[in-house]
């Protein structure tokens, strides 16, 4: 069995990420084809990639190749996407009716809008154009800010690397598959539960051209897969609207006063009702002024209403705009005018600060976009000039100016400066970055260098002159995936928002019938039709749930906004909710409790061995070697001798698991463990020696002994140290009540138990393989119900893939970690995690008062109102709950841990 490997973007560049429903289209065309295994979609660093396995005695890899070329194109020239920001969406409510607009637009297969202005289509191209999509959607009355229709606008890679359909074949099998941040445990299971629902679904095109291959020529296995890894890149698609700066441009206003139209209209009927009010009372003024007045104070305070009323009712919806809109007519019948005109006044103010709410928790996200600069400098032949930043190409310099911003992702490969990077990491204090030695490395593997020599877009230089390599395109930064993931969270509903969008679909229709039911109450009790009808009026504006349709996203928007502020990206309310409620959390070691790497902890001296001498030796010896702990001896070992010269070695022989010799000042250098030197000729080790070797070594620590000629110098311990605020961080977790800590490691047992002692995690699993990672978790969370997983996003990907939340740190060096994890700490420190939790439990809480508000003021007003409480003060009450709601969401904005 065979496997290819292709660029996703190569086939599917218009796609706005792998979850799209074009993605399934394309695997399962694949899987239907005569000789093809298995076909899924795994991700190696930054690409993610289709990966086929097939028999190549049944097809060839030319043919798979065209297919899937084809199968590629056919999708492209059949779907389109559109991603767009818009500015009009007043609140959530709205934001679900131009959803359900949007998906009865013919040709659309899904929409998505978002109180946070950005809208997501997927549509048919050959029952509808993107200009026409545009068109239906400022007919809506909004108002199209930016385009960003594609998975990689233009061309995915370089042009360097645009080439034939060529593939390389590799004998090592698959490299990890990594899981999407749903909850599945691989993109296999994704796709086998969408298979289970589109089982023959009109929008995953089919086709017949399987005769080319041949009859099955013999049984299929994994074993021996060979792999070809195809990196070509076909000029992409171009779907971008041709006016997209006309439409970005247009129509800037909201209205007559602009975006503030809805609030002075509110205001103007709140000054109508009272003026109007106030001169019903006054001697000598006829009573149609009054009236005239009320009826203004109709107009400007139903003008919104009524829109969004007819839109609704037209499509066969009945919101909350609706029953107001009854309720203020209902009033009017009865010649209750004032009433009426309060409540719209009331309702049109909660709908005016209802999007006062989103804009500011709207704010708290896009005040990210603001961060990037439009122009950079660009350094061409010593010279420089500014360019827009979306000119810049990867491979090129720029010219980073002292307290300037940062334009492109990159490496710095000349000068040194302090870098503010708050506004991507939440790293409060700046980082000092120094030139990378190696400039033509980096267009090589730039994701491998040291955080210490690269910089993000948006992040905010010091006093230094810096010369950058760009490394990233300004559409794919750090800063613009952060953005785009951040505006996606939205479309990821909390359970609670579930619950209460379910609640809603039942409670309208059920308030519907209780107000035509108490219209009839005059046949029961000795009252005249018109009390009955009014009570019916009260009872509907006592009952609409306005505060509950709004309590939840506001305050989800309000944490996933004040969480990007402090480097925290949260995917939604799901995973917002879901950190709250953890009890146990399950840690990788390496990289996450540890600093990742080896580090000289230990230098014991024999026999009055002058310590220098010892490290002089070890230092001079393992500088010849590539191992990462000879790594590790040189670069703490030249620490501690503060720049003293060293005796020079040669002749390095490495001996395989063991250690290394070479020769040094006329003497056989040996440097390796106990079984070196017992299999090693001359002096061998002392008992004694061998005692403080088990003892390190016993305390998790690598252990080397050095002897020159023969005398022994000494012994070396190396260890991954935990990081220093590891312990305090497990304290803060203990004292915030979690009470199951547990870290998850692939080194040896005692290496694990000598960290959680240091650290204080009272449960070390080592020894351990992913799978047996993912068996933990699920282990885990048999025993305590919710639990997170916190790693780097890369190997541990299938263990958070299985837990309840799963935590990346480092995530913005990593794009790997920002599309696979839940929660992206995008600095790479665990001392931001307790502020997450933290902030996840304050929103919890904050959503659990709006639900008590909202719905503790329909219990009480509804009953009231039966009674006999008058239709003002339930519009109080209503109105009031919900401004309450607002509000109190809006504190997330401001938390402190």
């Amino acid at each position: 069995m065979n496997k290819l490997t292709i660029n996703l973007p190569i086939l599917l560049p218009d796609i706005p990420d792998v979850e799209d429903k074009c993605v399934y289209r394309l695997i399962t065309t694949l899987e239907g084809r005569e000789g093809i295994h298995r076909v899924h979609i795994k991700r190696e660093e930054e690409d993610s990639l289709v990966c086929i396995h097939f028999n190549p005695e049944i097809i060839s890899l030319r043919h798979i190749k065209n297919m899937a070329r084809q199968a590629g194109a056919q999708l492209q020239d059949t779907f389109g996407h559109l991603l767009l920001e818009v500015r009009g969406i007043r609140h959530p409510r709205h934001a679900r009716t131009i959803t359900r607009r949007l998906q009865k637009l013919r040709g659309v297969v899904s929409a998505y809008a978002g109180a946070t202005g950005w809208i997501q289509l997927e549509y048919n191209r050959s029952m509808v154009n993107d200009h026409s999509l545009l068109e239906s959607i400022e007919e809506m009355g909004l108002t199209i800010k930016q385009l960003s229709n594609s998975f990689s606008d233009g061309h995915p890679y370089p042009p360097g690397r645009q080439n034939e359909l060529d593939s390389t074949i590799d004998d090592e099998s698959a490299s990890l598959e990594i899981a999407p941040a749903q909850r599945h445990s691989d993109n296999q299971s994704l796709l086998e539960e969408q298979k289970q629902e589109h089982p023959e679904s009109p929008d995953f095109p089919q086709h017949t051209d399987a005769q080319q291959h041949e009859k099955d020529k013999s049984g299929d296995t994994d074993e021996g897969d060979h792999e070809h890894s195809h990196e070509d890149d076909g000029h992409g698609n171009d779907h971008a609207h041709d006016d997209e700066e006309e439409h970005a441009h247009a129509h800037d206003h909201g209205g007559i006063f602009g975006e503030k139209t809805e609030l002075i209209f509110s205001l103007i009927c709140g000054g109508l009702l009272a003026v109007g009010f106030g001169l019903s009372f006054a001697g000598g003024v006829p009573g149609w002024v009054s009236l005239v007045l009320y009826v203004g104070s109709y107009f400007f305070g139903s003008y919104y209403l009524v829109q969004e009323a007819y839109t609704e009712v037209k499509a066969g919806n009945f919101e909350i705009d609706f029953l107001m809109l009854v309720a203020a007519i209902g009033a009017a019948i009865l010649g209750e005018w004032a009433e009426g005109a309060l409540l719209l006044f009331l309702f049109s103010l909660g709908h005016s600060l209802e999007h006062y709410a989103m804009g500011r928790a709207r704010e708290a996200i896009k005040g990210l976009a603001e961060l990037a600069p439009k122009t950079a400098l660009r350094k061409i032949d010593g010279t420089t000039e500014e360019v827009p930043v979306e000119e810049l190409q990867v491979g090129e310099v720029i010219v980073i100016k002292p307290n300037s911003k940062i334009s492109a992702d990159g490496v710095v490969i000349n000068g040194h400066s302090s870098v503010n990077q708050a506004s991507i990491t939440g790293e409060s204090v700046p980082v000092d970055k120094m030139e990378y030695e190696d400039p033509e490395a980096v267009d090589q593997d730039a994701d491998s260098i040291d955080d210490k020599y690269r910089v993000f877009a948006g992040t905010i230089n010091g006093n230094g002159s810096l010369e950058v390599k760009v490394t990233k395109l300004s559409k794919d930064s750090t800063l613009s995936r952060l953005i785009k993931l951040v505006n996606e969270a939205e479309a990821q509903k909390s359970p609670t928002q579930q619950f209460t969008d379910k609640f809603e679909t039942y409670f309208v229709p059920a308030v519907l019938m209780l107000v035509v039911v108490l219209n009839f109450a005059f046949l029961v009790i000795n009252e005249p039709f018109s009390a009955s009808f009014y009570r019916a009026m009260a009872v509907l504006v006592a009952a609409s749930p306005c505060a509950l349709a709004i309590s939840t996203p506001s305050a989800v928007l309000s944490g996933v906004g004040r969480a990007a502020r402090s480097g925290v990206l949260i995917k939604g309310g799901r995973p917002l909710e879901n950190l709250g409620i953890l009890k146990a959390l399950a840690f990788d070691k390496t990289g996450t409790l540890t600093e990742g790497e080896p580090r000289l902890t230990d230098v014991i001296t024999f026999d009055g061995i002058d310590e220098n001498e010892l490290v002089k030796t070890a230092v001079a010896v393992e500088s010849l070697s590539d191992h990462p702990l000879a790594g590790a001896v040189v670069r703490d070992g030249k620490e501690k001798l503060h720049g003293a010269d060293l005796p020079e070695a040669e002749d390095l022989e490495s001996i395989t698991g063991r250690g290394v010799k070479a020769k040094m000042n006329g003497s056989l250098v040996h440097i390796g463990n106990l079984e070196l030197f017992e299999e090693a000729d001359g002096i061998k080790l002392s008992d004694d020696l061998k005692q403080q070797v088990e003892e390190l070594e016993g305390a998790g620590k690598t252990t080397m002994v050095v002897r020159s000629g023969n005398r022994y110098l000494g012994i070396l311990g190396l260890m991954d140290t935990p990081r220093e605020d590891a312990k305090e961080v497990i304290q803060k977790l203990r004292s915030m009540g979690l009470t199951h800590l547990i870290m998850l490691t692939g080194d040896n047992q005692r290496v694990a138990d000598a960290v959680a002692k240091e650290i204080g995690i009272d449960d070390p699993k080592g020894n351990l393989l992913p799978e047996d990672k993912v068996e933990a978790i699920k282990q885990l969370r048999e025993g305590e119900g919710h639990v997170a997983m916190v790693g780097d996003g890369v190997n541990d990907a299938p263990a958070m893939a299985n837990s309840t939340v799963g935590i990346a740190m480092g995530a913005a060096g990593s794009d790997v970690a920002l599309e696979t994890a839940d929660v992206a700490l995008m600095a790479d420190k665990i001392s931001v995690l307790p502020f997450a939790i933290g902030l996840s439990r304050k929103t919890k809480s904050i959503i659990k008062q709006n639900l008590w508000i909202s719905l503790g003021m329909v219990a009480l007003l509804v009953p009231a109102t039966i009674l006999g409480l008058s239709m003002g003060w339930a519009v109080i009450g209503h109105e009031g709950s919900t401004v309450v709601v607002v509000f109190n969401a809006l504190r997330l904005l401001g938390y402190k841990s």
